[in-house]
């Protein structure tokens, strides 16, 4: 039984399995102009419109990057560009939906391969919960700027609403910024029977929009993604046009308040600004040409985003000091700080864009793992149907669209973004050791694009994606090891035998 959990299926299985039913087939529509802007749909979002300003200001526990935040953006490019060489030869090498997992399933087995498709739904369902939570967050805020009110009791989740009230009560009447929303939600909140009324309504509507677009068609979502991307790449672009000539340069003395610990703690921390760029590998089969176009799409967009984002980290320190960065929404604020209000509420409005486009991009990648675990028997069959018009993976796309929905209506943020970072980093080091393996098991096999420098590159990306895990705190290994085993449990109850590479070696 041992050697059954590692069986693995061949390249050649994985695409005759992709091509041999049009009932499971999907439609080969995107081009590499597509797949860099899906890339960038997906990276630039909530991490750079947020988390910059925690990773130069600090908070509690960890030291502030400062001014070097802009060295804390390079060195997290460099970790994230190790793993994108390794995912663009896999993607060029086998255009099949289902990103990291098809490749271990190619390479480290059945067994690693459910394991990390069980645990891409960490980077790509539940980081999407968090996303729409952030999202509903700042539509609210900006609808508010521009005099239109929505209640706040349907912005925010019943808990945080909860909470916001005994820290409020605990500080005796004092409101800080950062519970003002989710206390005016409690405090406005219609009751029934003594049960104040509160759901996220917000981030509940924008995942259900985003399902609904994905399940007419993977063309039409990429040409809303492509509007997007270009008005949020605008919309930055406007940020750092403005900003620059706001700039102080005294504020980028001194550079390194906090020696290199700071700038390796801010590179940890915006690691999240770079989850993305993997997200489109989980379109391949719907690739016009894979083998060229994939690593255009991986590459290129990691590099347009690197730019933009060390860019932005330069003027945005250069406007402000450093150590009055730490606000939830750092861009918008230094203008709103500068008496800039409509600059402020342009930038509001690249958030929710952005933020409208990576959960566009996350909700395309999670059903289209479901739809290959699906296909390869791991899980039931009815998962893997295809739209017969849109030929697009509607079930696991409505599927993945609910459950998401209504977790992000009631969900706690704070509770729900710390699982996201561990597990990417935990499929970009299997895929990184997949290379490796596959140039040993493999080596003759025509590759269009190939990784360069095995194993150096692989190896150094192994290298710095295990140090990054390794600085994430003990409650989130715990709760991604629970994950992990409530995943070994439904494999073994189901997916081992089931299994469609099972009943082939029988």
């Amino acid at each position: 039984m041992l050697l059954r959990l590692f069986r693995r299926k061949t390249l050649d299985q994985i695409s005759r399995d992709a091509e041999a039913s049009a009932e499971t087939h999907l439609k080969r529509s995107l081009g590499s102009i597509d797949l860099v802007a899906l890339g960038i749909g997906a990276i630039i979002g909530t991490g750079i419109f947020a988390v910059i300003g925690t990773a130069a200001a600090g908070g509690p526990g960890h030291l502030g990057a400062g001014p070097a935040v802009s060295l804390s953006f390079i060195i997290t490019a460099v970790a994230c560009a190790f793993c994108a060489l390794c995912y663009a030869e896999f993607a060029a090498l086998v255009p099949i939906s289902g990103s990291a997992y098809t490749y271990s399933y190619s390479t480290l087995g059945e067994l690693v391969a459910w394991i990390i498709g069980w645990d891409l739904i960490i980077e790509y369902a539940v980081g999407n919960v968090a996303v729409a939570i952030a999202w509903a967050a700042y539509f609210h805020q900006l609808f508010s700027g521009l005099g239109i009110h929505i209640p706040e009791w349907l912005a925010v989740d019943y808990r945080s609403a909860h909470q916001a009230a005994e820290t409020v009560v605990a500080a005796g009447g004092t409101i800080s910024a950062g519970v003002a929303l989710p206390y005016a939600a409690w405090t406005a909140a219609p009751e029934i029977l003594g049960v104040k009324l509160i759901f996220n309504f917000l981030a509940f509507l924008i995942v259900g929009a985003v399902t609904w677009l994905l399940v007419i068609g993977i063309k039409e979502s990429a040409r809303a993604n492509n509007i997007m991307v270009a008005l949020k790449i605008v919309i930055l672009l406007f940020f750092i046009g403005v900003g620059a000539m706001y700039v102080k340069p005294e504020n980028w003395t001194p550079f390194m308040p906090n020696g290199f610990a700071g700038v390796w703690t801010g590179a940890s921390l915006i690691f999240f600004a770079f989850i993305g760029f993997d997200a489109i590998s989980t379109a391949a089969e719907e690739c016009k040409n894979p083998g060229r176009d994939m690593p255009i799409g991986i590459i290129g967009s990691l590099i347009i985003c690197t730019v933009i984002y060390i860019a932005t980290a330069v003027v945005l320190t250069g406007v402000e000091p450093w150590y009055e960065l730490g606000v939830a929404d750092p861009l918008a604020a230094v203008f709103a700080r500068a008496g800039l209000d409509w600059a402020a509420g342009i930038v509001a409005l690249g958030a929710v864009i952005s933020m409208t486009a990576v959960l566009l991009v996350f909700q395309l990648g999670q059903p289209r793992i479901f739809f290959s675990m699906s296909r390869d028997g791991l899980l039931p069959k009815y998962f893997a149907k295809v739209h017969p018009k849109y030929r697009t993976p509607h079930v696991t796309t409505i599927w993945t669209g609910v459950v998401v929905a209504v977790i992000s209506g009631v969900a706690n943020i704070n509770e729900i973004v710390e699982l996201t970072n561990i597990g990417t980093l935990f499929a970009f080091v299997l895929v990184c050791a997949g290379i490796i393996i596959l140039r040993k098991t493999d080596p003759d096999r025509p590759r269009v694009f190939r990784t360069p420098l095995v194993p150096l590159v692989p190896l150094l990306g192994i290298g710095m994606c295990v140090y990054l895990m390794l600085g994430l705190p003990q409650i989130t290994w715990i709760r991604f090891g629970a994950w992990l085993l409530a995943g070994l449990v439904f494999y073994f109850g189901y997916g081992y035998w089931h299994s469609k590479l099972k009943s082939t070696a029988s």
